[in-house]
């Protein structure tokens, strides 16, 4: 059987943590900052724990997911 292959674009947006959870860089920090206040941008510049319902969608583009120091 062939191996089955990392979505490459998929493993540059998540990262998997040492117990095994999915994380995701949060979404609105990328432009357009001027006109959002600070304590905004700093909770949008933390990352998150992807959302229960996506696990099963991003763990087939992770095939081989441990986790990355």
């Amino acid at each position: 059987m062939p191996k089955m292959k990392t979505h490459k674009s998929g493993a540059k947006r998540y990262k998997v943590t040492a117990t095994g959870k999915i994380t995701r860089r949060k979404a609105g920090i990328g432009h357009l900052l001027a006109n959002k206040s600070s304590s905004r941008k700093r909770k949008l510049f933390k990352t998150t724990e992807i959302a229960a319902s996506q696990v099963d969608l991003v763990s087939k583009e992770l095939p081989y997911k441990k986790y990355s120091r």
